[in-house]
């Protein structure tokens, strides 16, 4: 891509702290729908299964939107199509409080998840852009900071939740808040444009053998994460019959741990190597699990879902740097990965909702215990051997540091 001429350390890191403020107003708004998954089932009048259902659209509408913002940002420049994008998200949080019943929810739902994976994939290519140009890793820390703003905004809907608000006054206050936020952010990141002769992406293209095992791996944690932010508030209330403030807190605990362990994945992959890191969170992350799943009290639960955070962190961007090393098209390896894996976590809430409804919830997060228990087995699929480097194995599972 092409744009900005100014490519300055203090222009770039400018940039990157844009970049960064975008990635937590979008995990704000996940984190504030999360907390009120609750008062939403209750005010549409859904059983478990039938806000499962619910919780698939999400992934349709992201399925089928996601390719066109390749388009968007061929068409309209890096810049333009973050900020547009960007603000669809943040608004379409209103939306889901203000269903009454499961079609209208379905349809908020399938909306809410279009704008969520559009500006995901937006942002997450101009990250990678930003990082090609600083020369160094940054993934892990602008997921890290998508983990400090859904912890601001399960925060902000835990004290919400117990203060007993309605849901459409607390999303319609959150939404304009997070608009205005990330507009001012989008002013800062870099403008970057498709060169004049290059091609439009397609509309659709199956991922690169390369990235398939890569994907597999992403598509384990990000479920684990996607059915642990949308279903532990849930667990709680109706497993351990705890009140629906409690049940909020499980949330931002689970945040909480996701965003510190990404805040500091970068310097932890760059000591242990990428393969190793994802080893022993995968040891956490089924040990979390096992505790949610055995749990007889709500501090045991919610210790529980704060090990699967912390064991699941890192393993999304560790995919992405593996996708970008696995062959000659990194662009679309990275693009495969990112459709398996946010896929994966927009429905894992659906079908969590559906192995409780046929069974228990305790039963669905013996499900998400054995996808974590997955990443012990299948870590060794992320080093991978740069083609035409000759580089050692250390730095073959080292994250996307980009070199000179």
């Amino acid at each position: 891509m092409t744009g900005e001429t100014d490519l300055s350390p203090a222009r770039l890191r400018r940039a990157r702290f844009a970049i960064a403020a975008v990635f937590c107003a979008h995990g704000a708004v996940t984190g504030s729908f999360a907390t009120r998954i609750p008062w939403i089932q209750e005010h549409a009048q859904l059983s478990a299964g039938t806000l499962g259902l619910a919780l698939a659209f999400p992934a349709l509408g992201a399925a089928l939107a996601m390719p066109l913002a390749g388009r968007i940002n061929h068409r309209f420049g890096a810049r333009a199509a973050l900020r547009a994008l960007l603000a669809l998200w943040t608004l379409s949080l209103v939306l889901p409080s203000l269903a009454p019943n499961l079609p209208t929810l379905c349809f908020a739902l399938f909306v809410y998840g279009a704008t969520s994976g559009m500006s995901d994939v937006a942002m997450n290519a101009l990250g990678v852009e930003t990082e090609n140009r600083l020369r160094r890793s940054i993934m892990s820390s602008l997921h890290g900071m998508w983990s400090v703003g859904a912890l601001l905004g399960s925060a902000a809907g835990t004290v919400a939740a117990h203060a007993g608000a309605d849901a459409r006054l607390h999303h319609l206050i959150a939404a304009c808040a997070l608009t205005a936020a990330g507009l001012v952010a989008v002013r800062g990141v870099l403008d970057l444009k498709a060169a004049a002769d290059a091609e439009a992406p397609a509309h659709f293209a199956l991922p690169p053998k390369s990235a398939v095992l890569i994907g597999a791996i992403g598509f384990c944690a990000v479920f684990a994460e996607g059915a642990s932010l949308d279903w532990s508030a849930v667990y709680l209330r109706d497993v351990l019959d705890t009140d629906a403030g409690l049940a909020a807190a499980s949330t931002t605990a689970f945040a909480l741990t996701m965003a510190v362990a990404r805040l500091a994945g970068d310097r932890v992959v760059d000591r242990f190597g990428a393969v190793r890191t994802v080893r022993v969170g995968g040891v956490l992350a089924t040990a979390g699990g096992l505790l949610v799943v055995t749990a007889r009290h709500p501090a045991a639960a919610m210790a529980g879902f704060g090990l699967i955070g912390l064991g699941i962190a890192v393993v999304v961007p560790l995919a992405f740097a593996a996708a970008a090393r696995s062959g000659p098209a990194p662009a679309q390896a990275i693009a495969g990965v990112a459709t398996i894996t946010y896929t994966s976590g927009l429905i894992a809430p659906s079908a969590i909702g559906a192995v409780a409804d046929a069974t228990s919830l305790v039963v669905s997060f013996g499900l998400v215990t054995l996808l974590a228990f997955a990443l012990v087995a299948g870590a060794a699929v992320l080093r991978q051997k740069p083609s035409g480097q000759g580089l050692d194995q250390a730095n073959q599972e080292k994250p996307a540091a980009i070199r000179p």
